[in-house]
C-alpha cells in the first residue's frame, strides 16, 4: 500500500519556485527579495532586469520559474500575479583557510543560500489598485 498523497501546502491561487544552493550570502540575497516582495510580477521582473546586483539573474530566473509553474501547473492568469512572498534561507557554508603573516591562518567563509518565491493570483479588484 502506498501512502496517501500529502495535501497541498499552498492555496489554490498560489504557486511557488525554489532555488537551492545559490552561491551568495543570504544577507545579500535578502536585499533582492525585499526589492520584489509584494509587487506585481511585471514590475518585479523589470526591477530585477535593471538591478546591478550579481545575484539578480538568479532571482529573476526563480521568479520566471514561479510564473511558469502558476501558468502551466495551476492554470493561473499571468497578468494578475503578485509576488506574495519571497524569502531566503541559509544553505551550507564552505570553510576555507587563507595563509596569513607569521605562520597563521585566516578563516574564509563561502556561504550558500536558498531562495523561495511564492506568487499569488490577485483578483481583478486588486489589480486596479
Amino acid at each position: 500500500m502506498a501512502k496517501e498523497k500529502a495535501p497541498r501546502a499552498l492555496k489554490d491561487n498560489e504557486a511557488k519556485a525554489v532555488a537551492r544552493m545559490l552561491r551568495v550570502s543570504p544577507q545579500k540575497l535578502n536585499l533582492l527579495a525585499q526589492l520584489i516582495r509584494g509587487k506585481k510580477v511585471e514590475t518585479a521582473l523589470a526591477d530585477l532586469e535593471f538591478s546591478r546586483k550579481r545575484s539578480a539573474f538568479d532571482v529573476k530566473k526563480t521568479l520566471e520559474s514561479a510564473i511558469a509553474n502558476a501558468e502551466n501547473n495551476h492554470n493561473l492568469d499571468v497578468d494578475d500575479l503578485v509576488v506574495a512572498a519571497a524569502f531566503v534561507g541559509n544553505g551550507m557554508v564552505l570553510k576555507r583557510f587563507s595563509a596569513r603573516a607569521r605562520g597563521r591562518s585566516g578563516r574564509i567563509h563561502k556561504p550558500f543560500a536558498h531562495l523561495t518565491i511564492v506568487v499569488r493570483e490577485a483578483g481583478a479588484a486588486a489589480s486596479q489598485a
